[in-house]
């Protein structure tokens, strides 16, 4: 079992740097990877367009996705391990539902400026950043304090999805009430985008996402306690109700963060997580997290390049590529999910 992981972890890296220098050398202009090589050693190039295009939207571009998939995937597999449900993902309890509302208000009502809210004179990107990361924050707020006041995580799991389409009703009449512009603005948004995060951002998205990251790893004892039911990880030393929040806390920065920088990504949190479990044939999070991490990275980077329509200069949204790659996992585990021990 141990060199089975050794193995993968090597395979995984490796996999994880070819998609990465693809991902820099392939797009709508296709640049040799020699060439990439060079302008990332500092060597330059003749072609000053391909540096640029190289160092300023390539690079941040390929980071988001690898933070942004470890950071989908992460949270997949940590709700999925507190609800004790194959089918928990990042979206469930409605934290990205809130940050798309606060995106939807700034958007759609406010004309894409918080100046109206706030004192600030905060507007454009900055300002869809700020409402998605209060929008997600508000919600995230509401169900930590609903997680002090219900035991049952089903019952929380519930409390979640209601919220969420709370959040969704409000979003649908923003919708309904605002120009034909604005609702195309913000269903382009809605799509998913890693090309959003420009270099001079992606130090405060790797930031707190590798924080969300690293808090995930410190949780690795309590989530194993958790495989046993409540009742045997009490008796461990585990705080549930303590364990519950910071596992909570930990999705909410994760999913918050994603969604304000990159929208709303579907499947990639639901999915990522089995993969790591068909691939390593254990619930054992001291190895899960990690392969898990990986394995997101390296989803969310061939989506990348899958966006990109050979032989056009066409882009295609990333939320029409993750079910391409994403959707038959989760018909697999459903119809297989007899067959598979998940919680054991």
């Amino acid at each position: 079992m141990r060199r089975k992981i050794v193995v993968y972890y090597l395979v995984a890296f490796a996999l994880l740097i070819v998609l990465f220098l693809v991902g820099l050398a392939y797009g709508t202009v296709r640049i040799p990877l020699g060439e990439v090589k060079n302008i990332l050693l500092g060597y330059g190039s003749e072609n000053i367009a391909w540096q640029n295009i190289v160092l300023q939207s390539r690079l941040p571009q390929v980071i988001t996705a690898l933070l942004a998939g470890s950071a989908l995937a992460t949270s997949g597999l940590l709700l999925q391990t507190l609800f004790r449900n194959p089918l928990a993902g990042p979206s469930i309890l409605g934290i990205s539902d809130g940050a798309n509302l606060g995106v939807a208000a700034v958007m759609l009502y406010f004309g894409g400026t918080m100046s109206q809210m706030t004192d600030l004179p905060v507007s454009g990107y900055v300002a869809i950043i700020m409402a998605a990361m209060i929008g997600a924050g508000a919600i995230l707020g509401l169900i930590i304090y609903f997680s002090t006041k219900v035991k049952s995580n089903v019952m929380l799991l519930i409390i979640g999805i209601m919220i969420g389409y709370l959040a969704s009703s409000l979003i649908s009449i923003l919708n309904y009430y605002a120009s034909s512009d604005k609702v195309h603005a913000f269903v382009m948004w809605g799509m998913g985008s890693f090309a959003s995060v420009s270099m001079e951002q992606i130090s405060w998205f790797a930031g707190f996402t590798i924080f969300g990251l690293l808090l995930a790893i410190m949780l690795i004892k309590p989530l194993n306690a958790l495989l046993l039911g409540e009742h045997y990880a009490a008796n461990l030393g585990i705080h549930i109700k303590r364990t519950r929040i910071i596992i909570l806390l930990c999705t909410g920065i994760l999913t918050a963060v994603t969604t304000a920088f990159c929208g709303p990504i579907s499947f990639i949190g639901l999915a990522v997580p089995h993969v790591a479990r068909l691939l390593l044939g254990t619930s054992n999070h001291k190895t899960l997290v990690p392969v898990t991490m990986m394995t997101g990275a390296a989803v969310a980077l061939l989506c990348n390049e899958l966006m990109v329509v050979p032989g056009s200069n066409n882009i295609l949204p990333l939320n029409a590529v993750t079910p391409i790659l994403c959707a038959p996992v989760i018909i697999y585990v459903i119809i297989n999910r007899k067959n598979i021990q998940y919680f054991n």
